[in-house]
């Protein structure tokens, strides 16, 4: 007489199969009455919350399962939708794991997007007019999301639904070219803790993040010119570590910062409209001690607040010319440096940092200082590669600097 087949349950950690015993053996430590069947959907949705969402997804193999997994909270898990298979898993996971906490939406493969928003980039509807079209709508039923990440999606107007997570932590979009939402729209995102938005179609004025002030801590909204405001309005946001506006329309001047503005913070880049921001255009060579002469109480008193700046010569200014390095200039931008406490500046081409002799505005500290020991070794980070335009402690003229490279190459 053939043996009865036992119970299986498939555990998607592994390619093979949990064997479990008999329903009557199935035994729960500590009560020898108790079998699996004595146990409550609640405490199931516990058990539930140390595994993933396709974990869960393979065991639902009664009613009871089911029940509990759509109550189950499941825990942050990347899990990316970069296909349509994937896709249609989402859609599954929608109605059967409600309270999933983490999503990231990413492409659906050659010819397949997501229903066009309100408002779409009519070009780009009609090329895509005749691709499959995905449903982004399910994304609504995921209430309790903390994560949400959108990476190349293939989405194209406006979708007021992604905007409306109460309870999300986390939110990045990054090059959603076609995407597009005003800042204000964020007041949907109660409890948003970091923002991140690269190459999309944002807009609308920074001061719209204030109803997040309390809750906000990093903050990075780049490559986005429809973006303006000053950077000040953003100066009392309590938690506030990390503010990155690089390739925006924000102004403002960092000399305005106050003594009791952005007190949290560890990480400041800023854009060229902003007077010490990054690429920040200066008119002549001679502009330069000035504007060092403005910021270096800043940089002395809070370092932070400058160490991701840079200026640069216009290439509108009569002491621009051409260098001979293809794809770089002449040493035409300016950055502090530091060695312990000492401080300087240097000026350095824009890309391949090749550099003049460090400009210092402090005097070596003393060899009996505590600060000494460091100075010397950060110093010597600094002199490691040593100076390309060595003798030169600011761009060369235009007759200088052709005479160095012929030199160079013999």
């Amino acid at each position: 007489m053939p043996r009865p087949k036992k119970a299986r349950l498939i555990d998607a950690s592994s390619e093979t199969a949990v064997v479990l015993p008999p329903r009557r053996s199935r035994r729960i430590a500590g009560r020898p009455d108790a079998t699996f069947d004595d146990l409550g959907v609640d405490l199931i949705a516990i058990i539930y919350g140390f595994l993933g969402p396709f974990d869960i997804m393979r065991s639902r193999l009664c009613k009871k399962l089911r029940k509990a997994a759509t109550t189950t909270t499941v825990p942050p898990t990347d899990y990316v939708v970069d296909s349509v298979i994937k896709y249609n898993a989402m859609r599954a996971m929608a109605t059967a794991l409600p309270n999933l906490q983490q999503l990231d939406i990413q492409s659906l493969g050659h010819n397949h997007k997501y229903s066009d928003g309100e408002d779409p980039d009519e070009g780009r509807a009609a090329k895509t007019a005749n691709f499959i079209t995905h449903d982004i709508e399910i994304l609504s039923g995921f209430r309790n999301l903390r994560l949400l990440s959108l990476y190349i999606a293939p989405l194209n107007g406006r979708y007021p639904l992604l905007f409306q997570f109460p309870l999300l932590q986390k939110l990045e979009i990054d090059h959603c070219g076609n995407l597009k939402f005003d800042l204000e729209i964020l007041a949907g995102l109660p409890v948003l803790e970091e923002l991140y938005c690269n190459g999309n179609q944002s807009s609308g004025n920074i001061n719209s993040l204030r109803v997040l002030k309390d809750t906000l801590t990093k903050v990075t909204i780049r490559d986005c010119f429809e973006v303006q405001g000053n950077f000040l309005d953003l100066a009392d946001f309590p938690r506030l570590n990390e503010l990155n506006l690089l390739e925006t329309e924000v102004s403002g001047d960092i000399r305005d910062i106050g003594e009791r503005d952005f007190l949290a913070l560890e990480s400041l880049t800023l854009p060229y409209g902003v007077y010490g921001g990054m690429g920040y255009k200066f008119q002549r060579i001679s502009d330069v001690p000035g504007i060092i002469s403005t910021l270096y109480p800043i940089y002395k008193q809070r370092p932070i607040l400058l160490k991701n700046s840079r200026a640069e010569l216009s290439r509108r200014s009569p002491d621009w010319y051409d260098g001979v390095v293809r794809h770089d200039t002449p040493p035409f931008g300016i950055v502090f440096v530091a060695a312990g406490s000492r401080v300087g500046y240097q000026w350095e081409t824009l890309y391949s940092l090749s550099a003049c002799e460090v400009i210092w505005l402090d005097p070596e500290p003393d060899r009996e200082s505590i600060d000494y020991e460091k100075y010397i070794e950060e110093l010597k980070e600094i002199e490691q590669y040593g100076y390309f335009y060595h003798g030169f402690q600011q761009p060369p003229t235009e007759e200088e600097y052709h005479h160095f490279w012929a030199e160079r190459r013999g």
